[in-house]
């Protein structure tokens, strides 16, 4: 299991969690004046993700310490979070807070469905909320977190949960415990792409929670898979090569899909199949981010 480790508990966080998610159903249900998609989906939390490191320094300025190929540090998320919320903080604190040195260890695959940069993002709230001291709310960072992206409220709120609006309307949900087989088809699909396609649909029925808690392991679909698995074969045969194995669906805009089942030696049986030219990997369900008792309540 991660552990949340502190050298130094007013000057350090480090080893904490970033997890990433599943959309277990994905509905497009209408489009908004802005151009934004309505949704309806049920998000799960996983025991795999990125690993983050935070260390404050003096001077006020905020850097990711490592290099990331192809995310530019000023487009990287955590450092867009870091610096919202140290805005945020200072206006809120009326004094100049603290920098903070950032170190990502990525092992989520970007244009994988999976959320890796919003969680990454949220990590980055949760966690210099708490060593800076600033005393937003679990709501605050949520508000803080949606500038950023429709994902990162899901994270900051922290257990699974069944979403709407654009993703930042959440009820918390049960889901069933069981462990997941997850590929990445060794394809990158950038989201704007799929949500702008003329031949996605955006008019499915709107569904109840009490729908989807009837049969959770299989209930609707992903609305994106159908544009995604057309424009990139390899993840339409990665779909039809995992059915084998259960319900096998897109996360998210894709790439990576995934297939639940009861036992972990079922996945690990599973993943001994998986053609090598695929990166695959088993994660457990979990019911609540593990930073979750470093954030306030409201």
């Amino acid at each position: 299991m991660t552990t949340l480790a502190t050298a130094s508990a007013a000057r350090t966080l480090n080893h904490c969690p970033a997890p990433a998610k599943l959309n277990l159903f994905l509905h497009v249900t209408g489009r908004r004046a802005d151009g934004y998609h309505l949704l309806q989906t049920a998000f799960q939390l996983l025991d795999f993700g990125d690993t983050l490191h935070f260390a404050m320094r003096d001077d006020g300025a905020i850097e990711r310490c490592n290099a990331l190929p192809g995310v530019p540090q000023e487009s990287d998320l955590t450092v867009c979070a870091a610096r919202l919320l140290q805005a945020a903080g200072s206006e809120k604190l009326g004094k100049p807070l603290a920098g903070a040195d950032i170190t990502l260890e990525k092992r989520l695959p970007m244009g994988g469905g999976l959320g890796g940069g919003s969680s990454d993002a949220a990590t980055t709230l949760i966690a210099l909320n708490h060593l800076w001291q600033t005393g937003f709310s679990r709501s605050e960072l949520m508000a803080l977190g949606l500038r950023l992206g429709a994902d990162v409220p899901f994270f900051v709120f922290g257990q699974n949960a069944f979403a709407e609006g654009v993703g930042e309307i959440l009820t918390p949900i049960a889901t069933p415990t069981c462990w997941y087989v997850v590929i990445e088809p060794g394809v990158a699909i950038a989201t704007a792409e799929i949500f702008n396609a003329k031949d996605l649909t955006r008019d499915t029925n709107l569904v109840k929670i009490s729908n989807f808690s009837e049969a959770p392991k299989s209930f609707g679909r992903n609305d994106l898979q159908a544009v995604a698995t057309k424009l990139f074969p390899e993840v339409f045969n990665a779909i039809e090569w995992l059915k084998k194995f259960g319900d096998a669906r897109m996360t998210g805009s894709g790439s990576c899909v995934f297939c639940s089942v009861e036992q972990e030696q079922q996945a690990s049986e599973v993943l001994k199949l998986v053609p090598p030219h695929w990166r695959a990997w088993k994660a457990k369900a979990i019911a609540q981010h593990p930073l979750a008792g470093l954030l306030e309540v409201q």
